[in-house]
């Protein structure tokens, strides 16, 4: 039996089901912003696109520590 998903992850289900979107797609729009800072991200994900503050953060920490383990 595979381990249950775990840490900003575990809230991509409910993400996609929320926004309509795929996650994939955030991810792209979060990596297209001018800004790079967690939570200027999160602010403007929420501002711009009426995320939740758990869900944005959720997609930015991901997003930033997936970019962190490619440099």
């Amino acid at each position: 039996m595979s381990e249950p998903v775990k840490g900003p992850a575990s809230y991509f289900p409910s993400i996609e089901k929320k926004y309509g979107r795929p996650v994939a797609e955030w991810k792209d729009l979060i990596r297209a912003s001018p800004l790079s800072k967690h939570m200027e991200l999160v602010s403007w994900l929420k501002a711009e696109h009426g995320i939740g503050h758990g869900h944005a953060n959720a997609l930015v920490a991901h997003t930033l520590g997936e970019d962190a383990g490619r440099a």
